[in-house]
């Protein structure tokens, strides 16, 4: 059995480049004792991987130059050399930007295909899902009768920090989206009190307009000009979590801070960053409070879909482009 795998060739300067990557075909391994071999059916592609292609020490290890690279992955057992897990089971792993994946038992996670589409569990029920959990109501502290404010709202974890915001009782809540589509999106099919494509005008000002009374959440998946704003219509006691800044991922220079820092001696507000690996003991309590909303539709959610493992790194691309609406994921 041949697989085909994405390697990464040398370490993106800037936005990353076609050349900077290699679709090469290897061969496909069998699993030994306590390993199983899954044909992968959906991959997921984040913005955090930009960061795995840098050498720069961060709280994950880079991707190996000339070897496949890791990603979020759910497939079908077809061979296992481990107890617990047989063929056609299904399961979720990082052995993702492959078509097959050979590895340790104990690294996957059985997943029930019948509960909810396999796709799901790289999205809503699985890691962004979490984040977005965890990101608001841990970090962000968030509370009944906060005000709350998302960047890159329309996708994979910012649409549902605002629904669940919405269902935990938020008086109100505010996205930001780089497209009119996007912005009628969270507002007409996710409940978002208020949205703007943040292309239109300086993110500042179109956050005053939407929330005249300020904010008590920040929730940033962007960075630079949107955690600016933030801070600047932030409420006394307003807290900030910190879970992406795009914005500036490919930046060759560091970005500028934020000017305004000084207002939170004024507010006494608080920023904290995000990392959901830090937050893995709340997943029984997600999947017993989210799943729920998501099978009765209180729960919206969306992915994007792109088909064909030659066309993973043109979907990784779209992410950090903000071309996905909701979760973008690959089918093989």
């Amino acid at each position: 059995m041949i697989n085909r795998e994405w390697h990464l060739l040398s370490r993106p300067v800037g936005w990353p480049k076609p050349e900077d990557f290699a679709l090469v075909e290897a061969e496909v391994k069998q699993p030994g004792e306590g390993q199983v071999l899954v044909r992968n059916k959906y991959l997921s592609v984040d913005p955090y991987m930009r960061g795995r292609m840098s050498a720069a020490k961060s709280y994950v290890a880079p991707f190996e130059l000339g070897k496949v690279m890791q990603g979020g992955a759910v497939g079908e057992v077809i061979a296992s050399g481990a107890e617990g897990l047989a063929v056609g089971d299904h399961v979720l792993h990082f052995g993702g930007w492959r078509e097959y994946a050979t590895f340790d038992a104990a690294q996957a996670v059985k997943v029930d295909p019948d509960a909810a589409p396999l796709s799901t569990y790289l999205g809503v029920l699985g890691m962004t899902g979490l984040t977005a959990y965890a990101g608001l109501l841990r970090t962000a502290s968030f509370k009944e009768g906060d005000s709350v404010f998302v960047s890159g709202a329309a996708g994979a974890v910012g649409g549902q920090v605002g629904q669940i915001a919405k269902l935990k009782g938020a008086s109100r809540v505010i996205g930001s989206a780089g497209s009119d589509e996007k912005v009628k999106l969270l507002v007409e099919e996710y409940g978002f009190d208020a949205a703007f494509n943040y292309k239109n005008g300086p993110v500042s000002e179109q956050l005053r307009a939407a929330a005249p009374d300020g904010v008590d959440v920040y929730f940033d998946n962007v960075g630079g000009d949107h955690l600016e704003a933030a801070i600047g219509s932030l409420n006394q006691g307003g807290r900030i979590a910190i879970c992406g800044m795009i914005s500036v991922y490919n930046n060759t220079e560091p970005a500028p801070g934020p000017r305004n820092l000084a207002r939170l001696i004024q507010t006494r507000g608080r920023i904290e960053g995000l990392l959901v690996g830090d937050h893995y003991d709340l997943q029984p309590q997600f999947v017993s409070e989210v799943g729920p909303w998501v099978a009765s539709g209180a729960l919206k959610y969306r992915e994007t879909v792109v088909e064909g493992i030659e066309n993973n790194l043109e979907a990784f691309l779209g992410v950090l482009r903000g071309d996905n609406v909701g979760k973008m994921v690959v089918k093989l």
